[in-house]
């Protein structure tokens, strides 16, 4: 298989979540946007964390049982992210996501955001270059079977 980069398949539309934005902020953004997760990034655009939908269902909760006001990013983001670079192999993070790694990377030039890298894009640059995998065989029946056709 040829050498595939994060470059060539990463989102450039990150849907960076601002380092000021409250808990409240994040779900909005997230449902609006229908991401599991985003980076969070300060006036710089520098990666500072990473919030996942698990994050904001943990705050939410806590907030409805103590009835609080929601929480700042900040204080519900991991700091320990994993980014990458545009010149990171698509092959390197896939074997990382096997070992129950983040599903979602984000993509880091000269120590700003520049993109997002995840799963679905992942399985889209193997399937785009491992062409006879994916090829369907001559002799084989249709594989997807509908509802309709389970009676």
């Amino acid at each position: 298989m040829l050498s595939i980069l994060v470059k060539d398949y990463m989102q450039l539309n990150a849907q960076a979540i601002s380092a000021s934005a409250s808990v409240r902020d994040v779900v909005e953004h997230l449902l609006k946007w229908n991401v599991t997760g985003a980076p969070v990034v300060d006036e710089e655009r520098c990666v500072i964390g990473f919030v996942s939908e698990q994050d904001c269902i943990k705050d939410m909760l806590n907030s409805a049982f103590y009835a609080e006001e929601s929480d700042s990013v900040t204080r519900i983001m991991r700091r320990d992210v994993l980014c990458v670079t545009p010149n990171t192999s698509i092959l390197e993070i896939a074997e990382t996501m096997l070992g129950n790694k983040p599903k979602n990377y984000p993509v880091v030039e000269h120590g700003k955001l520049v993109g997002l890298i995840n799963r679905r894009c992942i399985l889209q640059a193997l399937r785009d270059n491992n062409g006879s995998y994916f090829s369907p065989r001559r002799d084989s029946p249709e594989f997807v079977i509908s509802s309709r056709d389970i009676q």
